[in-house]
Parts: structure tokens; C-alpha cells; sequence
């Protein structure tokens, strides 16, 4: 098959190009720029673009199929060829659901957490040589792309993302893959530029369980008062199956899972991380592995890529990166290393740096999110909220928000650095929470200075 992509440099786009490639289709690509490592990682099977920039005479007849990235706008020149010509296009979801529509779809969907469970069951897989195909949405280790496809394997495993799935296919990505076997970890309201009210931010769960193949199931956690509601009064003839957060305990910085065996030491930690693998384990046991089987395997976990990623670490002191930016996840996060470690003092630092964040109704919801912290601070660019066109946010509404009085702001990503390299890391953990880049903060550097704190005396 010849398949075009167009903006085939994104982080999704470019793996599904790179999983095409192996599995021996031609493939070509267009795109504006291109940032690495998505261009090192096509260059190094020859697909990425001579040049940059848009080309409507990369559009043929001889194309089976085109692929439209989000990136791209709806007046782009090489779509309104495709449409011209009458091409096929599809979406991301749209493909990977062509690519998976004979076999047993498992999706992994829920504000928080999808990517963390689906690693988790990736890992379990891999670790008893269980072949599958499947689509995550961080780099794993040991897992060559995000995206693997082929035509023999039964299974696939797919996180179920709700943001829209192209420039001119508004449905969320998730409802378009008609899973057989799904998971729903969590409803907290996000991508409120996509979904301006929490209710209709619902909405698309509800759709998401009602989209579940007849006779399929719904494994989900019951502890989530919003999950359970969309779960519980689904008409859809689907087996429900609750999971709820396991027994563990926490003993100097050592998280303990307990499972039938005992007490497991185990890699990961945090409550929300534990309810994480409750329904990554369900999810095995449906395609196959057993209860001893996962344990073995998950004690070897040590976590999704920027999800609570630890970059450095001295004697008394440690330094963790994690993807959290929407008010759920920066509480659970937070939460979760001041359990790990209490008797460290923790400076947790949040960059506000979505369009969510920026919203005066979404702010609210970050009331309380860095209370377990020693010493907390938010950074953002006031340039940040003007290149999306909002309103100015400033320093009051983010103290206001949070509801903490000694909450450190910082607007200038230099006063920002400043802070972070004065700080004193002897018996301390140190968070930077964003989905961005903190200003540019060289986190090497950070690690290094974190490393090196003072023991305790």
C-alpha cells in the first residue's frame, strides 16, 4: 500500500508511519518542521521530507489511503488535493481502527492514567513473550516504536485518548475504535477549549462505553464517583467489572504491593499509580495472563515515560519530572511522592502551560492540588496566555486558585531558575510537574545539583 501522511512529524504521526514502514508499506510525508526525535527517527528509515513545507503534488492517484495529523489546518493544500481527487482519508484513530477492525480491540481510556496502564500491560506482555500489537501514547524501554501493526497477531492494546482526532474529524480519538474490551480509569475535567463545560467533557465517556462492542466489557475503576455513574447506568449490554485501588504499604521510601504470595516490593508507587495497576491487572487477566503471571512481571515495572520519571538521585535526595498539568494529576502526583517519602521535605513546582490551565472556571479546580507539599510554586509565561489569546492571568487569581498563602509565583522563566538552583536539597525531593519545558530549564543541570545535595549530618 502507498499511504501519504500529512504533518508526519508528530509524536503519534510519525511512529504510526514508522509501524507502517516495518510492516512494509511505501510511505511518503509532508510537514512545516519537525523537532526531534520524530526527525532522527524517520531520517533513519528514509522518510522524512526533502523539505519542509506543504506540497499538493505529493498528492496522487496511486495513493490507497492518506493520513490526517492534528497538526495540520483544514485548509491545507495537500488535504484539499486529497478531497479534490477524492482520495481516502483517514484520521489517526480512523486508520489504526482499519488497521485493528478484525481483531479484539482492547482500549484504554480516562483523563488520567491511560498511558501508565497501558504501559504497564505492554510491559507485562512483553515480559512472558505475549505478541500483541498495540499504540501508547510514551516511548516504553525496550519497545521500539509507540505503534506496532501487524496482520497476524489476535490482540491489540490501544490508549483511547478523548482529544479530537483531526482537523476535520471533531469526534474524540477514542470513540472511533469500537473496543471489545475496555478500561475506564478516571473522569476529571480537561481540554476545556475542546470541551468548554464539565458536562459535556462527560459526554464523551458516555459515548466511549456505549461505543463497546455487544456482548463486550468495561473494566473501571468504581472509586471514581464520575466513572462509576457513566459506567453504572449504561444501558449497553456489556459486562461491568469494577476494580478498586490493592492493599500496599510504604516502608523507608519502598512501596509493598500485597498480593497473595505477600508482601511484593514493587518499582512504582503513589495511590493513583496502585490503582493503576488494579486495572492493568484485570486487563491481562482478559487477554490471557494469569494472577501470578502479572505480578512477576509488573514487580519489574519502573514506569512510563515523564510519568513520575526519576532524573537524579544523592544520597538524601531525589529528582522527579512528571507529565501532571490538569488539577487531578497534579494532586495525585504530589500526593504520591510526599507518601513515598515523608520524611523528606518536598518542593513540588508546577508550570501552568495548557490552555486549560490559563481558564478562570479550570483554575478552580486547582484549589488544595499542591497541599502536600513543604515549599510549592507555579511558574508561567504571561506570553504563554497571550499567544493563545486569552485573558491575563496574574499572580492574585493564581493565589487565589490554590488556596495557599505561601504559594511561590514566578512569571520570568530566569527568576524561576534562580529559585531552583538556590534551593537546599539535603533529606529532599524535588517535583517539576508540566507537559512543557519550564522555561528551558536545563534539567541536566538540575539533576546534577540535586545528586550532589549534602547528606544529613
Amino acid at each position: 500500500m502507498q499511504i501519504h501522511f500529512i504533518a508526519i512529524g508528530g509524536s503519534a504521526m510519525h511512529n504510526l508511519a514508522l509501524a507502517l514502514e516495518h510492516k512494509g508499506y511505501e510511505i511518503t510525508g509532508s510537514d512545516d518542521v519537525i523537532f526531534e526525535p520524530s526527525k532522527g527517527r524517520l531520517e533513519e528509515k528514509g522518510l522524512l521530507p526533502e523539505k519542509f513545507g506543504w506540497f499538493p503534488e505529493k498528492i496522487h492517484g496511486s495513493l490507497d489511503a492518506v493520513i490526517l495529523g492534528m497538526h495540520a489546518k483544514p485548509d491545507n493544500p495537500e488535504l484539499l488535493r486529497a478531497q479534490e481527487m477524492g482520495l481516502k482519508i483517514y484520521s489517526y484513530p480512523e486508520f489504526l481502527y482499519e488497521q485493528s477492525k478484525n481483531k479484539t480491540r482492547v482500549v484504554i481510556g480516562g483523563s488520567h492514567g491511560k498511558t501508565t496502564i497501558t504501559s504497564m500491560i505492554l510491559h507485562v506482555l512483553e515480559y512472558h513473550h505475549r505478541k500483541v500489537d498495540y499504540m501508547v501514547g510514551a516511548q516504553l524501554e525496550g519497545f521500539d516504536r509507540m505503534v506496532h501493526l501487524t496482520d497476524e497477531n489476535e490482540f491489540i492494546i490501544l490508549e483511547g485518548d478523548e482529544y479530537l482526532s483531526s482537523p476535520i474529524d471533531r469526534r474524540p480519538k477514542f470513540h472511533l475504535y469500537k473496543p471489545n474490551i475496555a478500561l475506564l480509569s478516571g473522569i476529571a475535567w480537561d481540554h476545556i477549549n475542546v470541551f468548554p463545560t464539565f458536562e459535556n467533557y462527560v459526554e464523551q465517556f458516555r459515548i466511549f462505553v456505549d461505543s463497546i462492542v455487544k456482548g463486550g466489557s468495561i473494566t473501571y475503576n468504581v472509586e471514581d464517583p464520575e466513572v462509576r455513574k457513566v459506567v453504572e447506568a449504561s444501558e449497553n449490554a456489556i459486562r461491568k467489572l469494577p476494580y478498586t485501588t490493592p492493599h500496599y504499604e510504604v516502608q523507608d521510601g519502598q512501596t509493598l504491593l500485597e498480593t497473595p504470595e505477600g508482601l511484593m516490593p514493587i518499582e512504582v508507587f503513589g495511590k493513583h499509580n496502585l490503582s493503576n495497576l488494579a486495572g492493568a491487572k484485570w486487563i491481562c487477566q482478559n487477554v490471557g495472563v494469569d494472577e501470578a503471571d502479572f505480578y512477576q512481571a509488573i514487580a519489574t515495572f519502573s514506569g512510563a515515560s515523564k510519568r513520575l520519571e526519576k532524573l537524579a538521585e544523592g544520597k538524601s535526595s531525589v529528582l522527579y519530572k512528571d507529565f501532571a498539568h490538569s488539577p487531578s494529576k497534579v494532586a495525585a502526583t504530589t500526593k504520591a511522592v510526599k507518601e513515598q517519602y515523608p520524611e523528606r521535605k518536598l518542593i513540588a513546582c508546577l508550570e501552568l502551560h495548557t490552555y486549560s490551565s490559563f481558564e478562570p472556571e479550570f483554575l478552580k479546580g486547582y484549589k488544595g492540588a499542591l497541599d502536600a507539599a513543604d515549599i510549592a510554586s507555579v511558574f508561567y509565561l504571561p506570553e504563554s496566555v497571550a499567544i493563545k489569546k486569552l485573558d491575563p492571568v496574574n499572580p492574585e487569581q493564581i493565589l487565589e486558585a490554590f488556596e495557599r498563602t505561601d504559594l511561590k509565583i514566578f512569571t520570568d522563566a530566569s527568576d524561576f531558575k534562580d529559585f531552583i538552583f538556590t534551593q537546599d536539597y539535603a533529606d529532599c525531593v524535588l517535583l517539576l510537574m508540566s507537559s512543557g519545558n519550564y522555561g528551558m530549564l536545563d534539567l541536566k543541570a538540575v539533576g546534577e545539583l540535586v545528586s550532589g545535595a549534602k547528606n544529613r549530618q
